[in-house]
């Protein structure tokens, strides 16, 4: 398999607290590997290490085997790698089409090009018919759409997902997995951190766990649910995560109790 990123004993302090601690992974080609951990256990300061957002005080973070350790989020990006937020800040003023011509600009400086590229993306993620919509008018859904567009746009070998499916309803969420699905099977590498259970395991092939800021577990998701340190740290003891991915699985009317558990 051939790695597309790696983390090599990466730690981040600020002042006396230590946000990341000594943490190592890599991300094969091809799949999607989950990024996950309670809350405050690290993993949005461990995104913004890969992604260039901050710098590392140890270790050595690679991208296809090209050390990016103090590049620019810029200059990663046009070495093949980019991220979404969180909280997704659309430009209002702007339309649909308009707001992913802005990834796309970081492929080409002409409009005309940049705009083909934006509404085939667009087609990807399932929103072309909202092209001419404003930005500010759309519901959270359709802004991680938008979100996710404006990332692909840019091109990239590896996309980092910082919880895509935050603040969606269940029927938006396995909406969002259908596209992400779709993204994958198209060759697309994906490292994605989330909290809702059920997508982990029905997405990951291959998943971390960070619990105060270390790496505690890294697996298949079956192995990683049975982790007992997993159990403790993330999911609490008595919870049988392997169970209820199962069933929040096998419908796609399941409630909201089933889905955001854990």
């Amino acid at each position: 398999m051939t790695v597309m990123l790696e983390a090599r004993n990466v730690t981040k302090r600020f002042g006396g607290l230590v946000a990341v601690d000594d943490a190592s992974m890599t991300v094969t080609k091809g799949g999607i590997t989950g990024l996950i951990g309670p809350n405050g256990a690290g993993k949005t300061t461990f995104f913004n290490l890969l992604s260039g957002f901050m710098v590392p005080n140890e270790g050595e973070i690679l991208f296809k085997g090209q050390a990016i350790k103090g590049l620019r989020p810029s200059q990663i990006c046009r070495l093949g790698m980019t991220r979404t937020f969180q909280i997704v800040k659309p430009f209002p003023e702007l339309t649909v089409l308009e707001n992913v011509m802005i990834g796309a600009f970081s492929q080409t400086p002409k409009p005309k090009e940049a705009r083909e590229i934006s509404y085939e993306v667009l087609k990807t993620v399932g929103y072309d018919q909202n092209a001419d919509v404003s930005a500010g008018a759309l519901p959270v859904a359709g802004r991680k759409r938008v979100e996710l567009a404006k990332a692909l746009a840019t091109g990239p070998e590896l996309l980092l997902l910082d919880e895509v499916l935050a603040g969606l309803t269940p029927t938006e969420m396995w909406a969002m997995i259908d596209v992400l699905s779709r993204v994958r099977d198209q060759g697309m590498t994906i490292l994605i951190v989330e909290h809702v259970m059920a997508v982990i395991m029905n997405l990951c092939s291959h998943i971390v766990v960070i619990n105060y800021g270390r790496k505690i577990a890294e697996g298949g998701p079956q192995e990683v649910s049975r982790n007992p340190a997993v159990l403790q740290a993330y999911l609490g003891t008595d919870y049988d995560v392997s169970g209820h991915a199962a069933k929040a699985a096998s419908s796609r009317e399941a409630s909201h109790q089933g889905l955001y558990d854990a």
